[in-house]
Parts: C-alpha cells; sequence; structure tokens
C-alpha cells in the first residue's frame, strides 16, 4: 500500500500543478480584459463599427445613464427614462487601448451635434463616453480635446460616470449580421438587409466622412 502511494504520489503532484497552472492562465486572460462604455447614435451601428476592431473581444448593446431600472427598447427610444442607446465594449488593453477606441468612437459620429446623431434625433440618441474611474475619464477628457482640435468645432459629446449598463433585447444584438426575416418600409428583408438600408438610408456614413474626411475610421 505504501509503494502504492508512493508511486501514484508524482502522479497527483504533477495533476495539482497542472490545475494550479491553467488557473492561474485563467486569471492572467481574465485580468487582460478591459471595457469602455459608449453611446454613438443607433447602437446596432456603433456595435457593427466597433466588432471589426482588431483586439476587441465583444460588443454588447444597450442601455445607460438614465434611472429607469431594467429599461426596454420601447421606453427609451419614446424618452423620459434618460437612458442613451449604448454599447460596452470589451477589449484586450494588450492590443488596443481605451484612447485609441475613443479617439475612432469620436471619429465614427458626429460629436458636435448634441440632439441626437444623423436621421436618429431625441435624447436616447444622444452622444456621451461613460468614464468608469479616474483613469478612463482622463484618457476621455483627453480625446475629446483632441478631438476638438483636430476638427476645429466645439464637442459637446460630455463624460459621464458609468452607472448600470442594462443589456438590450436579444434581438438587437449583431443585429447587422443575423439573418431572421423583419417587415421595413422597403417590404421584408433579413435583418442583416434591412440593417445595410437602414444605416444608408439615415446617412451616417456620408455625415461621418463630410465631417472627418479620412480621418473617419469605419465610414464606407
Amino acid at each position: 500500500m505504501l509503494r502504492l502511494y508512493s508511486n501514484l504520489k508524482p502522479f497527483f503532484l504533477g495533476l495539482a500543478i497542472l490545475i494550479g497552472l491553467n488557473f492561474h492562465g485563467s486569471q492572467a486572460t481574465a485580468a487582460a480584459t478591459d471595457s469602455l462604455v459608449v453611446a454613438g447614435g443607433c447602437f446596432w451601428c456603433v456595435e457593427a463599427d466597433f466588432e471589426k476592431v482588431q483586439g476587441v473581444k465583444q460588443v454588447m448593446s444597450g442601455y445607460t445613464g438614465g434611472t429607469t431600472e431594467n429599461p426596454t427598447y420601447k421606453q427609451v427610444t419614446k424618452g423620459g427614462t434618460g437612458h442613451y442607446e449604448a454599447v460596452k465594449i470589451d477589449f484586450d488593453p494588450d492590443v488596443v487601448s481605451v484612447s485609441q477606441l475613443l479617439n475612432m468612437f469620436l471619429r465614427s459620429v458626429d460629436p458636435t451635434d448634441a440632439g441626437g446623431q444623423f436621421c436618429d434625433r431625441g435624447e436616447s440618441y444622444r452622444t456621451a463616453i461613460f468614464a468608469n474611474g479616474a483613469g478612463q475619464t482622463s484618457a476621455a477628457k483627453a480625446a475629446i480635446a483632441d478631438a476638438q482640435s483636430t476638427l476645429g468645432q466645439k464637442i459637446v459629446t460630455p463624460v459621464l460616470s458609468l452607472g448600470t449598463f442594462y443589456q438590450a433585447e436579444a434581438y438587437h444584438q449583431d443585429y447587422y449580421k443575423g439573418q431572421d426575416l423583419v417587415l421595413t418600409r422597403f417590404g421584408p428583408r433579413k435583418q442583416s438587409s434591412a440593417y445595410a438600408l437602414y444605416r444608408d438610408a439615415c446617412g451616417r456614413d456620408t455625415q461621418v466622412k463630410k465631417l472627418w474626411g479620412k480621418a473617419a475610421p469605419f465610414a464606407h
């Protein structure tokens, strides 16, 4: 029995080391993820833009900035909740920095417009940066100062403290590549097709290119 235990001991020791390495590896992976929350008008468009960025792991559409708990899309777009349509960008800070993401964000919207974005008007479609802590607040203010200097116009996008971020309904997630049929003013269309038609009709890319020129990172 003693000899059997002695033979098995190295096996269990090796297994324990392997489990420990996997655990610490998982901790390291988790530590390499940061998040940034921004509002840039239609969250479908902001999600579609930032999922193209190297180092971005996931973008989630949702609502934040208001007082209504667990808001619905209908409540937010109707107004009165104080919430913005926003996205939470999960990214690897070793690949892309928060400052880079903020610079891209400001050049992917019209940060001079306080009444909404492009064809979407009203409080829920305003732009904002929801900073999580002093570091993001400082980075956001620096990015706004840089954008204002580059553009030569006043930036009205506020820097707000991040509160609760509520995930939007499932059908809003990755809407730009969805394959479900939806009824639009153009007739029945797959979500991906409806999204492309909406983005073009809303004039998002046209106006961003007009404002930012070659500095616009996502405009088609």
